[in-house]
């Protein structure tokens, strides 16, 4: 199955710019209650994943900079430590599974590595249970009828 039925389309998705601040970021991360957002370069692009823990280990290696200085820090400056891949929107569901496992979200780009939206974990294992389940049901009419 295409993954584009199940896209979360960008303008539905908190998603920030290597220009953001560092205090943008935090901000909008707590107010959504997000532990990842996607992070998009100036020309809209997906430049990758920012976690909470990048956030942490930026602030842990920087002790000179105090909250009150983080709206002075572009997102630029903070390495994202993991490496979350985006897929193309032409993938299929079965490219999504390996990659959720690692990810909270598939992050989807077009052709041109835009950035266009995101797939959930959540909506992935919701398509794996409803295939179990479907077969389960299957293997019990024919066990019924057999």
């Amino acid at each position: 199955m295409n993954i584009a039925f199940f896209l979360l389309p960008k303008q539905e998705v908190v998603w920030l710019t290597l220009d953001a601040t560092l205090r943008q970021t935090l901000e909008k991360m707590e107010h959504h209650r997000y532990t990842a957002v996607p992070i998009l370069d100036n020309q809209g692009g997906y430049a990758g994943t920012l976690t909470e823990g990048d956030l942490l280990w930026y602030m842990k290696n920087n002790p000179q900079v105090s909250f009150d200085q983080t709206n002075k820090v572009k997102l630029s400056d903070v390495q994202m430590r993991m490496a979350n891949k985006a897929v193309q929107i032409d993938a299929n569901m079965e490219d999504l599974i390996s990659l959720a496992k690692v990810q909270n979200f598939v992050p989807v780009v077009d052709d041109m590595n835009r950035f266009i939206g995101i797939v959930r974990r959540s909506d992935i294992i919701d398509y794996c249970e409803a295939i179990i389940l479907n077969q389960h049901k299957q293997a019990s009419k024919e066990m019924a009828a057999g």
